[in-house]
């Protein structure tokens, strides 16, 4: 079977757990996990978006890789930037399992001066540019671009189908957005056989569906590239002195004006449960992290990671079960519609609502409601929480109340608009600190 009609056979597979193929054995797959995640505030004060914990036992990054390995792409760079330490060590501990005797690999590609002393990674462009011989040096057939700080479940083979059915340059995938969204994304226009005749990086302005004014068609930062091509442009890109070398701004808008570039819808990959909305967030606000973190706590959430099919796949710590001591009624250790992690002992406090990462203690007669509580978290006696997100190695004094008046709150942390409160090492010194004066 040559790759058009292997293509073909996989358009038409409905919703097999996953294809792999030629198509993907032959791809490069790069993730781009450099950046901060400015908006996300302290929490990426020591680390970058990509090694944010989320859904009690991953980092955001994990997503990604995930569907990598998932969907048969092994050959996988990461490209790291900002403050990369501790993403370097979860991906050396908990993604080092691919067999390099079959040419497997995860390959850490972080910026290394490697044009000029002076040059760091100047944008996604440039981080590719950069690290062509190592992406030539794979060989591959098609390079796929991600972006390592979404959560998504993605089946790239079908998107790697598509491409080579319509013999595309460029693919990009797309989903539907609120037009008010809208202006954080690259938007694009498409014709009836989803070739893209327009693209605009974050405007002002959105163009809205022809069909549904209220939406818009949002770049998802996923970009399917024959490997020839992409060098080409890469080359063109780096010799233009007035590009800013990014794959949004710059390198997208010209190949949509130049070369065969269509859109693929992102509900005809994605991975879910027949009749449920397709599930992609970009948890690049407090309160957007907040929201998708709470959600896996609801009896039904939207993103199912209890499905075997397509598993995420991690590096966790070696601990014991989580437990729940003391059983009076004015004591008793408890966790009511909440997930807690292994090494949380909660002992004689109530969680209700809230997600308690890996090896969280919580003393007795505090209550944890409506927060999330990243690993390593110590929080005393007689403490209510609420609304809160509490990161990683606090030590939350005896008696502390958070989330219970906001105009207090803001005295010491970082609260958003919708009174969520984010709580730091570094807050929680300085508060200390002044209460000493």
């Amino acid at each position: 079977m040559d790759s058009n009609q292997e293509s073909m056979a996989a358009a038409t597979t409905i919703r097999d757990p996953r294809f792999v193929s030629h198509l993907t054995n032959s791809t490069f797959a790069m993730v781009l996990a450099g950046g901060r995640g400015s908006r996300l505030h302290e929490l990426t004060d020591w680390r970058s978006k990509p090694a944010v914990p989320f859904g009690g036992k991953y980092r955001i990054i994990d997503f990604t890789l995930s569907n990598c390995v998932n969907s048969g792409v092994r050959h996988v760079g990461v490209a790291t930037q900002y403050k990369s330490q501790s993403l370097i060590r979860h991906l050396q501990r908990g993604w080092s399992f691919l067999d390099g005797r079959v040419g497997e690999f995860i390959e850490i590609m972080p910026a290394q001066q490697q044009l000029s002393e002076s040059q760091w990674y100047q944008g996604t462009a440039d981080a590719l540019f950069q690290n062509m011989r190592e992406i030539r040096a794979a060989r591959p057939q098609y390079v796929l671009v991600l972006s390592g700080d979404h959560i998504y479940r993605m089946d790239y083979g079908r998107i790697l189908a598509a491409h080579v059915e319509r013999q595309a340059d460029l693919t990009v995938a797309c989903i539907e957005v609120p037009l008010e969204e809208a202006k954080g994304f690259g938007v694009m226009a498409v014709d009836a056989k989803k070739r893209v005749v327009a693209f605009a990086e974050k405007p002002t302005q959105p163009q809205a569906l022809p069909d549904q004014p209220d939406l818009a068609l949002a770049s998802m930062g996923i970009y399917v590239f024959n490997a020839a091509f992409l060098f080409e442009q890469l080359e063109r890109d780096a010799n233009d002195p007035h590009s800013s070398h990014d794959f949004g701004k710059d390198l997208i808008p010209h190949c949509v004006q130049h070369y065969r570039t269509f859109a693929h819808s992102f509900s005809d990959s994605h991975v879910g449960e027949v009749g449920k909305p397709c599930y992609w967030r970009d948890v690049g606000t407090l309160d957007a992290y907040w929201e998708a973190n709470m959600d896996l706590v609801h009896v039904t959430p939207q993103l199912n990671l209890y499905d075997n099919h397509w598993p995420i796949w991690t590096w966790q710590q070696q601990l014991p079960s989580a437990k729940f001591v003391f059983d009076y009624d004015a004591r008793r250790g408890m966790a009511l519609d909440s997930m807690v992690s292994g090494g949380c002992i909660v002992s004689g406090a109530t969680v209700r609502s809230s997600l308690l990462f890996s090896g969280v203690r919580v003393d007795s007669h505090s209550l944890i409601e409506d927060s999330i509580v990243l690993p390593n978290v110590h929080v005393a006696n007689n403490c209510i929480l609420k609304r809160c997100i509490i990161d990683s190695a606090c030590e939350i004094p005896a008696g502390t109340r958070i989330g219970v008046d906001t105009e207090e709150d803001r005295q010491h942390f970082r609260v958003t608009a919708s009174g969520l409160t984010l709580v730091t090492r570094e807050a929680l010194a300085l508060r200390r600190a002044l209460e000493t004066l």
